[in-house]
């Protein structure tokens, strides 16, 4: 009997939806990961000083946080297949204006309205990806999402080898990724759910947090940790003697971890339940933290950081599964809205408050930091279930 509802499960997963989908978030993903070191570059030959660029970069996340709120309405209003395909489109105009306008300036305004226009893209890709997925099968399939769309990220800097940083070539890369986004969704459309429901005009980013705010929590903590980890990781080996090449090296193999063994998280997860998971992954990147320090100068820090980057990020994984667990319709977009905008506030608040960490008790602040707010996270889990 459990063999047959398996192969009942398999023959109704949407695989050709679900390979649209994935495909135009892959490629967006592409698109995004070449914008940031392409600009970057740019404003350096420009005499531009590291703050403004940094400052500058934060424009797209400041974007996707307040554009997060309206996303559950406008999808509502416009529709979520149109309002996709807007994006798309309205991403390669922006990308276009800043290549043509090559001003400091004038990029703030256009990264904040990138960054305004393509979260309701990833939102309502990744909602799409969950309400498509067989819950016998949501998690390994959300582990592929997350594989994908890191590998696309990965990407991205990976095109300027080929194309360089300079004119208009990489711009048109940019450009033609978005347009490739959009025909994917043409191509799919037909198969999408309109993600109608009857939780209705009552579904909103505010009302979605105080619901579920642990898996809130649970992307903020995920989000910070890892933007933390590759800003001040390389920072934090220097100051042990370490070269910026062999940091470097050691970044990739982290990313190589998150990308490698996402899949077999959500086999986990589907033989198990995304909660238990990821309370595993809380507790082995607590783990990490307190092992940095003991193998930062060690061979061993090589398979530390493969495991690492995988259970810090298979926080947020676990985190989108039981979203899809728990929330359909309206209130998943409304959900994955709400995991945008943490996604946002811990890039912007955990970075800088562990390179205060860093100033206060030197390299072991680092590694400190990334404790506290894992632990913070395994404790509020741990309450919630007793709660429960």
């Amino acid at each position: 009997m459990a063999i047959a509802q398996q192969q009942l499960a398999v023959e109704q997963t949407p695989w050709a939806a679900l390979a649209g989908v994935i495909a135009t978030v892959s490629v967006f993903a592409i698109a995004q990961g070449l914008t940031y070191p392409l600009l970057s570059f740019i404003l350096a030959r420009q005499g531009v000083s590291p703050a403004m660029i940094g400052l500058s970069a934060a424009m797209s996340p400041i974007g996707f946080i307040l554009s997060s709120p309206f996303i559950p309405a406008v999808s509502r209003r416009v529709g979520a297949k149109r309002t996709a395909l807007s994006c798309a489109v309205i991403g390669a105009v922006l990308l276009l204006l800043i290549g043509w306008t090559q001003d400091l300036y004038a990029w703030f305004v256009l990264r904040f309205l990138l960054g305004l226009a393509i979260n309701p893209l990833y939102v309502l890709s990744e909602v799409w990806i969950i309400a498509l997925a067989p819950p016998s099968r949501r998690g390994r399939i959300m582990g592929i999402y997350t594989t994908i769309i890191s590998a696309g990220f990965a990407a991205g800097p990976l095109c300027l080898l080929f194309v360089g940083s300079e004119g208009w070539p990489p711009f048109l890369v940019g450009v033609s990724a978005f347009l490739v986004c959009a025909l994917c969704l043409l191509a799919v459309s037909h198969r999408l759910p309109d993600m109608k429901g009857e939780e209705g005009a009552s579904a909103s980013v505010l009302g979605f947090v105080p619901i579920a705010w642990l898996l809130c929590v649970s992307v903020l903590v995920a989000s910070g940790f890892e933007q933390a980890v590759l800003a001040l990781l390389p920072v934090y080996g220097t100051q042990y003697g370490i070269t910026e090449v062999t940091m470097s090296a050691l970044l990739t193999v982290l990313i190589a971890g998150n990308i490698a063994l996402q899949v077999p998280l959500g086999l986990l997860a589907d033989k198990g339940s995304a909660r238990s998971v990821k309370f595993g992954c809380v507790i082995l990147a607590l783990a990490g933290c307190l092992l940095l320090p003991l193998v930062i100068d060690t061979p061993f820090v090589w398979p530390m950081v493969f495991f690492w980057g995988a259970v810090s990020y298979g926080i947020y994984t676990m985190s989108i599964v039981e979203l899809g667990e728990r929330f359909t319709g309206p209130m998943l977009i409304a959900g994955n809205a709400a995991f945008a905008m943490m996604w946002g506030f811990g890039g912007i608040v955990v970075p800088p408050a562990a390179g205060v960490a860093m100033d206060v008790l030197g390299q072991s602040g680092l590694p400190l930091s990334l404790a506290g707010i894992v632990l913070l996270l395994g404790v509020l889990m741990v309450v919630r279930w007793r709660d429960a």
